[in-house]
């Protein structure tokens, strides 16, 4: 029998390499995205081609309802949930100083990358608990932080806080579902090549060719997809509450 996998966030980026990988390690998946389905076919196309079972849920991670129908449709057609990453998550639209940052640009960020990861995580683990067990952990939980969790970006503060919150909602919900044998830890992507990190390009060539990432390149999906994975499979059983950072080396400090 397959583990069905939730991964928000999953038909883009970081989150689309993270579903292909599951999907390669013999997982069925619900994806779960922003946009309508024909935006990405051939992204979930590419999901099928790998062997996995997919359905596709349209949504708002910020939305309870939209939270509620993800789990609702996940267990209609797949029947349970073995499996949730936490991917899904936005930047702030305009970079702006910390001290222009607006209330409305924060409770969008922060409704996004911290509420919603933390209620749908909460909306999980219940359906985790009360399902059978048929595998050898009764379930894995994987967030996707960023280094800005510990990092400071005094251009994109609520950012920085949102993935702040994603650390200790790891801590926490790793705490209360340890002894119900549900894994919560977590991956803190560096500078990774994506959409999100596209406007800001330049910057971060710059940064590379200065030697501030000691493995010098930028990360692709695929290796936060990697770790991700690691941590979604039965390698771990006694490890929870913990973060790998997936980031060239960036956290070193040097002199």
């Amino acid at each position: 029998m397959k583990k069905t996998a939730i991964v928000t966030g999953g038909a883009r980026g970081i989150g689309l390499a993270v579903s292909r990988k599951l999907a390669e390690q013999g997982c069925d998946l619900a994806v779960f995205s922003t946009g309508g389905e024909e935006r990405y076919k051939a992204a979930l196309e590419s999901l099928r081609e790998r062997g996995a079972r997919v359905h596709y849920v349209s949504g708002s991670l910020d939305s309870a309802a939209d939270r509620e129908r993800l789990l609702d449709e996940t267990l209609a057609v797949f029947g349970r949930v073995d499996i949730l990453v936490n991917d899904a998550g936005v930047a702030p639209k305009v970079r702006a100083d910390l001290l222009e940052m607006t209330e409305e640009s924060f409770d969008r960020v922060l409704g996004i990358n911290a509420k919603g990861t933390v209620f749908l995580t909460q909306l999980v683990a219940r359906q985790m608990l009360g399902q059978e067990r048929l595998f050898r952990h009764r379930g894995h939980i994987v967030n996707v932080g960023s280094c800005s969790a510990a990092v400071s970006s005094v251009s994109r503060g609520e950012y920085c806080l949102s993935k702040a919150a994603v650390g200790m909602a790891t801590l926490l919900f790793a705490d209360r579902l340890a002894a119900e044998d549900i894994l919560v830890n977590e991956v803190r992507p560096g500078v990774i090549a994506t959409d999100m990190t596209a406007a800001v390009q330049e910057k971060y060539d710059r940064l590379i060719e200065e030697g501030v990432f000691p493995i010098p390149r930028w990360g692709t999906p695929e290796d936060v997809a990697e770790a991700v994975a690691f941590f979604c499979s039965d390698a771990v059983g006694y490890t929870t509450g913990s973060f790998l950072d997936v980031d060239g080396g960036f956290h070193i400090r040097r002199l």
